[in-house]
């Protein structure tokens, strides 16, 4: 593993005004705003954006030295005063609003869904909660943007935790990083040596973001000795990989994620695992076979198909309601299910298995 000395830049990205709904003219696509649902725990969320370098680490994808953006997500004391962020910079949402058709086909043509003005629960730059509370680090899935697992870690940090969102820039669909926009280099499913580099990156950005833990700006209010790891598709493929060697992550959550790239060691994890599919993934062969043999809760989500676990979960139907989304693209996407019933479930079981297993 190479070596992780690390440079922490702006706690904010280029102020809370890149999270702010500033300028929505100019994020505009017109036509339809969806809207993300509300957290369900007893505290407000509040917000910020880190900007992290790894000078060690070369980056895969286009060389150069190795950038992140994080989404940092904590119970807030108070939000008065402070504005909700959106979920995607107005950069992020004219790119996504070109790529989402593309990425995930189904999904609406551009200029008929205003990407730019989704708000999300978030509330930039509020003061946190007194008190030091489990960390929960999230992996997207591939080619999927951090901002697209925000339902689910406002609600894990509405429940008292500090949740991290860490993109990964390259494969990606879309990021904006203070050096620019960084685009996916995706164009379709990825081949196993492509799949392979995926992870790698994956497990040495979780890694990195783990070694700066204590340097976030949220940092007095972390518990290191309680650190959990979750994440979706390859996102939770790195997480189970990313935690196989390393003490510091006590419980680990894997939503349908490949568990077939390296052996995993005699008996399973070390740490507490929960092993989280649908029943619609097309993908579900595999995932059987690569999670066969392994010790871990395994839980069975109706009625839903692979992205139910992301923010499409909630979107998806809600497109569908204003005609955007055909009812093979949702149930392709998310499943058929009713999403208020499959929200509930993914927030209560992840919830549920973090509780249990770092208070």
């Amino acid at each position: 593993m190479t070596s992780r000395r690390t440079l922490l830049k702006g706690t904010l990205f280029g102020s809370a005004a890149a999270l702010l709904p500033r300028a929505a003219a100019s994020a505009s696509d017109g036509g339809s705003v969806p809207r993300l649902p509300p957290p369900a725990g007893p505290y407000p969320v509040g917000v910020q954006t880190v900007h992290l370098t790894d000078p060690s680490r070369t980056d895969p994808w286009i060389g150069g030295v190795r950038e992140l953006m994080l989404t940092v997500l904590y119970p807030a004391r108070s939000v008065h005063g402070f504005g909700r962020a959106l979920q995607l910079t107005p950069v992020e949402a004219g790119e996504f609003a070109d790529l989402a058709p593309h990425v995930h086909p189904g999904l609406p043509q551009p200029g008929t869904v205003d990407w730019g003005a989704v708000l999300t629960h978030g509330h930039v730059g509020a003061p946190p909660l007194p008190g030091r509370r489990p960390v929960l680090v999230y992996s997207p899935g591939g080619g999927d943007s951090r901002t697209l697992g925000t339902t689910l870690a406002e609600d894990l940090a509405s429940h008292g935790r500090v949740v991290v969102l860490v993109d990964h820039p390259g494969d990606a669909s879309q990021v904006e990083l203070p050096t620019g926009l960084r685009k996916t280099v995706l164009s379709g499913p990825p081949d196993p040596a492509t799949f392979r580099t995926m992870v790698d990156t994956r497990i040495a950005d979780l890694l990195l973001v783990l070694d700066k833990l204590g340097d976030l700006p949220l940092a007095r209010f972390t518990d290191s000795r309680r650190i959990g790891l979750y994440g979706h598709s390859a996102g939770g493929t790195a997480a189970v990989y990313g935690a196989r060697d390393d003490r510091r992550v006590g419980a680990v959550a894997n939503m349908e994620g490949y568990l077939d790239l390296y052996p995993t060691p005699a008996g399973g994890l070390d740490q507490p695992l929960l092993l989280f599919r649908t029943d619609g993934f097309d993908g579900a062969a595999r995932i059987d076979s690569s999670w066969a043999g392994l010790p871990g809760r395994r839980v069975l989500l109706p009625d839903a198909n692979h992205w139910a676990f992301t923010d499409y979960g909630s979107l998806v139907p809600r497109l569908q309601s204003s005609g955007l989304v055909t009812a093979t693209a949702r149930t392709a996407l998310v499943g058929p299910g009713d999403p208020v019933v499959t929200l509930t479930a993914v927030r209560r079981r992840v919830g549920a298995f973090f509780a249990r297993h770092l208070g």
